[in-house]
């Protein structure tokens, strides 16, 4: 168990939920829309539900799949405002323009690292890789600052206060 609950893969949606609600946080830090952030974060992989969580082993084998277009089929039945907001979304979140779109670009590293980090907490090997590779992609100093943080306190040391 982690934090309470399996420590199997998560689904998109947890990892969504939990990316964008770090979003929310970190623009709030870093001066920017936390409502806008967290929204892009929620939208940022629902295109995963079309083509799977494709591993980084891939890249060699396949060209990667375009998030704007998967979402345009995805939201081609949904009415035009709410078809036309999640493709702004993806969009913003591809284009990698604005303050908002980078707290949820970061977000979605830290989801990352800090699965790693509790997964190594319950003994799970050869999860440095990931940790690396979140840290390397962070550009907010607030992302920075939590993902420095959590590589150096167990994911249960809030139970130690």
């Amino acid at each position: 168990m982690v934090a309470g609950r399996c420590a199997g893969p998560r689904s998109v949606a947890e990892h969504s939920l939990r990316a964008a609600q770090l979003a929310s946080l970190l623009a709030a830090e870093e001066g920017a829309d936390p409502a806008r952030a967290a929204y892009l974060a929620i939208w940022h992989d629902s295109q995963e539900t079309r083509t799977g969580d494709l591993p980084h082993t891939v890249k060699p084998y396949l060209t990667k799949p375009d998030p704007e277009q998967i979402t345009v089929d995805q939201t081609a039945d949904l009415p035009t405002a709410a078809g036309g907001s999640v493709r702004s979304a993806v969009a913003e979140y591809e284009a990698k323009e604005t303050i908002e779109a980078r707290c949820a670009r970061d977000a979605d590293k830290l989801e990352m690292l800090l699965q790693a980090v509790e997964y190594r907490e319950v003994g799970v090997q050869r999860v440095q890789g990931w940790i690396d590779s979140a840290l390397k992609g962070l550009t907010t100093n607030t992302a920075r600052r939590v993902a420095e943080a959590a590589v150096h306190l167990s994911p249960l040391a809030w139970r130690e206060r």
